[in-house]
């Protein structure tokens, strides 16, 4: 996935303002933002891993239909990347339903 700091950045703050609007505090101030939001950051980065897999998939058919262009070491590694950006994806998925149920379960 290829999610930069300065996005990750502005998650947690976006996360910092919902957690404190959530305990009954003042949001934060926001800060300049690049313009990226949190639905523009998690669609690239799903847009990504798709955009692997299909790469990998590829790569595995004209591997098997015998196009000399691609090697078994290349499709390989598109495999794991793919499989990889994956898991990330997944872990990432899985963090997000965590902290949203923290959130959920403060008492106001």
């Amino acid at each position: 996935m290829s999610m930069n700091v300065s996005n990750v950045d502005n998650l947690l703050a976006q996360m910092r303002a919902a957690v404190a609007v959530a305990q009954g505090q003042p949001a934060p101030a926001a800060k300049a933002t690049s313009g990226a939001d949190f639905a523009n950051v998690l669609k690239n980065s799903l847009d990504g891993v798709n955009q692997a897999q299909h790469q990998a998939e590829d790569m595995q058919k004209a591997f098997v239909l015998g196009d000399d262009k691609v090697s078994l070491s290349d499709t390989m590694i598109a495999m794991q990347k793919a499989d990889i950006s994956f898991k990330t994806a997944v872990q990432v998925r899985n963090k997000m339903v965590a902290a949203y149920n923290d959130i959920m379960n403060m008492q106001v």
